[in-house]
């Protein structure tokens, strides 16, 4: 499995995952967050491995499907550049200032936008 599809499904089912049933929702995380094989999620969950794969494969589809709808994933990922954005120009500004005595008064509140802005892109 590819590094990227793991991120991707990842994304999307962390948004998505309470729209899957809970047999889906839980053959998801065995396979992508607790690395499970898929033999391994059949004999856990007393199913065939064929039933696995076709479950793992419909909720693949079903997620990208509410992503296709709705755009949460890219809107937060739209979000997260800009904020980092603010947060470069934030320490920009931050080192001008420091440049220049009598502006420095400003450098606490740039400084509380920064940490606002590295707690919003976690």
């Amino acid at each position: 499995m590819n590094i990227e599809k793991m991120v991707e499904i990842g994304l999307l089912f962390e948004q998505y995952k309470e729209l899957l049933t809970s047999k889906q929702r839980e053959i998801v995380s065995l396979y992508y967050d607790e690395d499970y094989s898929l033999g391994e999620i059949s004999e856990n969950l007393s199913v065939s491995r064929q039933s696995v794969y076709d479950t793992l494969k419909r909720s693949e589809k079903i997620l990208r499907e509410y992503e296709d709808k709705l755009h949460l994933v890219s809107r937060i990922q739209e979000q997260e550049s800009k904020i980092k954005l603010i947060n470069d120009k934030v320490l920009d500004i931050k080192k001008d200032l420091l440049r220049n005595v009598d502006c420095a008064d400003l450098i606490p509140k740039l400084k509380n936008i920064e940490d606002l802005c590295r707690e919003m892109i976690k």
